[in-house]
């Protein structure tokens, strides 16, 4: 029997990012007679985790980050940073997909080449990046990665980090030229352009979803204007909420099952920017190096060259902070508001069982600009203080879940939380989110739409729109490479 979609669908995506923006342009191409409708509580589209003051513009394809290639008992885990690397390689599959059909007009501005480096010092740490390298250079999606710890090779990749630097200070490194920097609020503005003109779809800027009532087959969203504060109800067969750090509060208004025993912390970011062109020009890469002790994934330090829209900057940090709120424009009462009878255990336990992480965000928090700079030094030697300046990028909430025992563990990168009823999907959580988008939103679409999901159809779409779609990147070498230079020639990373 040939399979018909459901339709027509009643639609509604919370907020306006990368997540939301990815999910809209796929569902409008499965369920063309849907009608989908996004609700972002702010005036602009990108405007909190998605804008590109707000994160580290990181293509996160696992190619520098050391966290995601834990080192126990003289063993590298590379899991992760494969499952990563392959992620990333599927997003950019999606984007050249647009690029190539004119979905996007304009030329890629959103990527653009930037080599991924990881850098170590002392022997300890030298031996760990030598062993990740061989380790992870035997997979094709690794294959091109560089490997030195010769002092005048490494100062013509990073002249900037190696001026100064003590004589006896044995250094390596890692380089992977094919490392991007993504400008992840303009993609979302190219999206979100391209959604404008397709019919069926609607984008409802400075409103803010307020409630949730569920009826036997749909949901009853409450949505307020915040210009006008009048109130309107809509009617939705699906409801996904992507709203960053804003959604662990609406996930628990709808008061699933599903939302029970999650919980959040929030983490605010800072960055030390600098915008002098003479020294700008003399770093090309985003160089990542080694978490201190107790650190967020998120805080690992890295000196990135940075590409926007009015051109070139270096960040480095980042230094965490710490602020009640869960958004950037979000409010002081975020954190306290989220606490329910079903979360506050996990969310006390969870803290007891990371004293490192609190003591970690003590010590960040009251760092002082000069303690920040000595950071930097460590990174740039001959960093002059007048380059730099504090910029404050978004906030991200860190997952906490209820375990087995009933307390709380931390958890790091995303989670999808799906309805038993498969009406509801919540995306919970932070990096590498918007880099692995495209593989989230199909994780989404196979658990929120099971049987469409895996119809010739629904398959046939996707595999147009991702040439890889069901078959392994990382067993498959020659597809890697063969996806790898289609997707380098259409979005300009050659």
């Amino acid at each position: 029997m040939q399979y018909v979609p459901k339709t027509p669908q009643n639609i509604v995506l919370i907020g306006a990012g990368i997540m939301s923006a990815t999910l809209a342009l796929v569902l409008r191409r499965l369920l063309p007679d849907a009608r989908i409708s996004i609700f972002e509580r702010l005036t602009e589209v990108a405007a909190e985790s998605s804008d590109a003051q707000n994160n580290a513009g990181t293509g996160h394809s696992a190619f520098c980050e050391l966290n995601y290639t834990p080192y126990e008992n003289g063993k590298i885990d590379i899991s992760k940073a494969l499952q990563i690397a392959e992620s990333f390689e599927i997003s950019k599959q999606f984007w050249a997909y647009l690029v190539e059909q004119e979905f996007i007009k304009n030329l890629p501005a959103f990527i653009n080449r930037t080599p991924h480096m990881s850098f170590v010092v002392e022997d300890g740490n030298v031996a760990f990046l030598s062993a990740r390298h061989q380790a992870m250079s035997q997979y094709a999606i690794f294959r091109d990665m560089q490997f030195s710890d010769d002092k005048a090779k490494i100062a013509e990749w990073i002249p900037l980090m190696m001026e100064g630097r003590s004589a006896s200070q044995r250094v390596a490194a890692t380089k992977m030229d094919i490392g991007t920097d993504v400008n992840f609020g303009l993609l979302t503005e190219e999206i979100i352009a391209c959604l404008d003109k397709l019919e069926g779809y609607e984008l409802n800027l400075g409103h803010e979803v307020s409630g949730f009532a569920k009826k036997k087959d749909s949901w009853i969203v409450k949505v307020k204007n915040t210009k006008t504060h009048k109130t309107r109800e809509i009617e939705a067969d699906f409801v996904f909420i992507g709203a960053g750090g804003g959604t662990l509060p609406l996930l628990e208004k709808t008061d699933i099952k599903e939302a029970v025993g999650y919980g959040g912390f929030p983490i605010s970011g800072q960055f030390l920017r600098c915008d002098n062109p003479d020294v700008v020009k003399r770093h090309q890469a985003k160089v990542y190096g080694k978490a201190a002790v107790g650190a967020p994934p998120m805080s690992v330090p890295h000196l990135d060259t940075r590409v926007f829209e009015d051109g070139k900057a270096l960040y480095f940090g980042p230094y965490a902070g710490f602020s009640t709120k869960f958004l950037k424009n979000g409010s002081y009462f975020d954190l306290p508001l989220s606490l329910e009878a079903h979360n506050i255990w996990p969310v006390i336990s969870a803290g007891i069982n990371n004293l490192d992480l609190a003591k970690y965000l003590v010590n960040q928090v009251t760092q002082t600009d000069e303690e920040r700079f000595e950071a930097l030094l460590d990174f740039y030697p001959n960093a002059n203080s007048d380059d730099w300046k504090l910029t404050i990028a978004g906030q991200r909430v860190q997952i906490i879940k209820k375990d087995k025992s009933g307390g709380g563990v931390l958890k790091f990168g995303t989670e999808i939380i799906c309805s038993g009823d498969q009406s509801v999907v919540a995306l919970l959580g932070a990096s590498p989110g918007a880099s692995t988008s495209v593989s989230i939103v199909l994780e989404i679409l196979e658990r929120a739409f099971p049987d469409q999901y895996r119809s010739d159809e629904w398959q046939i779409i996707i595999k147009t729109v991702i040439p890889s779609h069901g078959e392994s990147l990382i067993d498959n070498e020659s597809l890697c490479m063969k996806t790898r230079d289609w997707t380098s020639e259409i979005l300009g990373l050659k």
